[in-house]
């Protein structure tokens, strides 16, 4: 049975295997069928029991490669997994974690910001110059590995624009109708005018905010008996 090698889909075959691929091969390029000088009643070439042998072989090795890539598949998410680990044990894990996100990424893997945010503090901790260049250097590798997906992630954003996008240029306005008179444009202030605030309200003068003291009225007069 093939067995799965890395995990990007690779396959390592055997001896054997290896000939029924070369097999499966040569008949794909060159099939075998009945001569059309043949006699009458001559057996097809998928009637005869060697080619009917190397059929079966062949539906046994596309059997045994469905399941290497499905164990291909186990192997990944198992290594995606693992990688989860040991960024939830950081900062003590700090080895384990680079090495398995260096194996995620050659495996297809696509940084979150779980990733980017522990490299960056993974970063600015005071390592050698040889470890700081390696954290550097993946940091780099993850964030234009991640671009593609967080540009997709914007541009699903209602209304999101990407910061080089050109600038969307502003709906136009319906032209009117034959016959039919524009909408009349509100009147604008004068400079000596009061200003309307946003909501279309005058701001009230200083009268109106202090309005003036009235003068006390004089006590009534004393009546004289």
């Amino acid at each position: 049975m093939p067995t799965p090698y890395g995990y990007r889909g690779g396959m390592a075959f055997s001896a054997d295997e290896l000939r029924v691929v070369r097999r499966a091969l040569a008949t794909a390029l060159k099939p075998a069928s009945v001569p059309a000088h043949a006699p009458v009643g001559a057996v097809p070439a998928t009637r005869d029991p060697r080619r009917a042998e190397e059929i079966r072989e062949c539906l046994r090795l596309s059997e045994a490669l469905d399941e290497a890539a499905r164990e291909g598949g186990r192997l990944r998410d198992f290594l995606f997994a693992d990688l989860a680990r040991y960024r939830d044990a950081l900062p003590g894990s700090v080895h384990g974690y680079l090495g398995r996100l260096q194996e995620a990424l050659a495996a297809g893997y696509v940084p979150g910001p779980d990733d980017l945010g522990a490299l960056r503090v993974l970063r600015s901790v005071d390592a050698g110059p040889t470890e700081q260049a390696r954290r550097t250097a993946l940091l780099r590798r993850c964030e234009q590995a991640a671009e593609p997906s967080v540009r997709a992630r914007l541009r699903a954003l209602p209304g999101g624009r990407l910061a080089d996008e050109p600038e969307r240029p502003p709906a136009p306005q319906p032209a009117p109708q034959p016959g039919q008179q524009p909408p009349p444009k509100p009147p604008q202030p004068g400079p000596g005018g009061p200003q309307p605030d946003r909501r279309g309200r005058p701001v009230p003068t200083p009268g109106e905010v202090f309005p003036p003291r009235r003068k006390p009225s004089a006590p009534p007069a004393a009546r004289t008996a």
